[in-house]
């Protein structure tokens, strides 16, 4: 048997209602059941597959009743006999974790089903019918449907498409991933794993945990595994890090202060938010002749700058060897992460908080993330964000990408009214100085400004620096820039426009006239 990685009877207690991830059943219904678990196996929105409780009832608005229906034990080994035929009909055969649990002395059946790892699954419509007919099957909100016309040639494109966190790395080890950190884990999020794991080995609770794979002979962790759960995750995926950059003087200044953050995602996420938050939020008290009352206004909302950072870890690619970057100004914060958002996201709806991810660039990230409190991973990210600052009386952020989407960057501007404290200006860290170049100004940066003598096409500006690969062009020279705020675009709510141009800010035109002797 294994142990749920949630705390189930917290789950059952505080009544959560059915969703894509959780389905109750009542009673042993091996049809419906079975589909069930070829939908969660399907994944098709990258969730994370899901959970199905039987023996735990619900009523009509889908809130599971207390105490539940529960199984009388005699039916428990015979579900579980049904159940392992029923599976192997699922094509290919799908075999979901199963644990038996009590919850208010009523025994119940939890199976947990993942993602499948050869998707796209099959199930019978009927698992007792002696002519089946098999059907391919995907959640829709709270409900298990068949998959057809569209989505169904959808599901058929991510045959063998694992994501990337949920593969196995073939470079490391099951020793790389640390006990210590797995146990930690399990005790934040109240696993009743954890009551028994420091007893297994780390090859066995990794695979309870859903992190390591592979035959018993030739066991690996899985990638998602080492970027929790390995002290120095950027061992196996350079650049896993989240630098944190306070340029005192603004995008033109010679000295800024620099934090690097590296360890296991949950921690260099926490980390850094900790201290962004200690160092530069403040609270600026305005007091009003008018009135008692005082205004209170922070300079930048916490709650903005969390949702940006994490929803930076959960999306960015981990395939890419670029960090994820926190650039503090005195009169905006941005936090740059690659690639861009999916392509699945209409532009327009992703600046206005209405956006519908329908695929998930790092399920099991997402996975880890919600089960900390960190996300929700329902494209609650940039509506939180546009929130928080309204909340605040702050400006509204922006959200800018490419034409290519080759990376994502949250501008969030300060509230007019913060003023900065002469003591917020040292932070915890050594200033560094650098002649002639500031950081964020490259070489590859320095060579787009001196060409921007006018508004420019895209092209013209790769052609004219004599390369070919846009993506790299885009990535290395272009986004950077417009994040160091020296170069924007002059249809910035069109991003793709045919006749999108390119120019120089006033921040750029002075950072020339500095640097004009270089």
């Amino acid at each position: 048997m294994v142990a749920l990685p949630i705390n189930l009877q917290n789950l059952l207690r505080h009544r959560t209602v059915e969703s894509e991830r959780i389905e109750y059943k009542a009673a042993w219904n091996p049809d419906a059941i079975i589909r069930t678990l070829c939908a969660f196996a399907n994944d098709f929105e990258n969730l994370g597959g899901g959970y199905v409780i039987i023996g735990q009832d619900c009523d009509a608005s889908g809130r599971p009743v207390a105490p539940p229906a529960g199984l009388a034990e005699s039916q428990i080994d015979k579900i579980q006999r049904e159940l392992l035929a029923a599976c192997q009909q699922i094509r290919p055969p799908y075999f979901p974790s199963l644990t038996i649990c009590e919850v208010d002395e009523r025994k119940l059946i939890v199976l947990h089903a993942p993602g499948g790892m050869h998707r796209p699954y099959k199930a019978p419509s009927s698992v007792s019918s002696r002519h089946k007919t098999w059907h391919y099957y995907i959640r829709r909100y709270s409900s298990t449907v068949e998959a057809r016309g569209d989505c169904e040639q959808e599901l058929l494109s991510l045959t063998a498409n694992v994501p990337f966190d949920d593969r196995m790395a073939r470079q490391a080890q099951v020793s790389d991933l640390s006990k210590p950190l797995m146990l930690a884990y399990l005790q934040e999020v109240g696993s009743a794993l954890a009551d028994y794991a420091n007893e297994l080995s780390i090859e066995d609770l990794g695979r309870q945990m859903n992190v390591v794979d592979g035959p018993s002979e030739c066991p690996c962790p899985k990638n998602v595994g080492l970027m929790f759960f390995s002290e120095s995750p950027d061992k196996f995926f350079p650049y896993t890090q989240i630098d944190v950059v306070w340029f005192q003087g603004g995008p033109g200044d010679d000295h800024f202060d620099e934090k690097i953050f590296k360890g296991p995602l949950a921690r260099i996420t926490r980390d850094a938010l900790s201290y962004i938050e200690r160092n530069y939020l403040h609270q600026t008290v305005l007091k009003h002749p008018d009135r008692a009352e005082a205004t209170r206004v922070w300079n930048f909302p916490y709650a903005a700058i969390e949702e940006a950072v994490v929803n930076a870890v959960y999306h960015r690619s981990y395939q890419e060897r670029e960090p994820i970057e926190v650039r503090i100004m005195r009169n905006e914060i941005l936090v740059l992460s690659y690639p861009g958002p999916d392509r699945s996201i209409k532009l327009a709806d992703w600046v206005t908080g209405h956006a519908a991810c329908h695929r998930y660039r790092n399920r099991r990230i997402g996975e880890f993330l919600k089960e900390l409190g960190l996300t929700e991973g329902r494209s609650t990210g940039v509506p939180k964000i546009l929130k928080a600052m309204a909340a605040n009386g702050s400006p509204p952020p922006q959200f800018d990408t490419d034409d290519d989407r080759s990376g994502c960057l949250v501008r969030l501007p300060v509230h007019p009214l913060a003023q900065w404290p002469v003591e917020k200006s040292t932070p915890e860290v050594t200033p560094h100085v650098t002649p002639h170049v500031t950081p964020q100004v490259t070489p590859e940066v320095r060579s787009i400004l001196n060409l921007l003598v006018a508004e420019s096409a895209r092209q013209q500006l790769q052609e004219a620096l004599g390369l070919k690969d846009s993506k790299h062009f885009r990535k290395t020279y272009l986004l950077p820039a417009i994040a160091a705020g020296l170069v924007e675009m002059t249809q910035p709510d069109a991003p793709r426009s045919r006749s999108q141009r390119y120019r120089l800010t006033p921040e750029g035109q002075q950072w020339l006239k500095q640097h004009a002797d270089d």
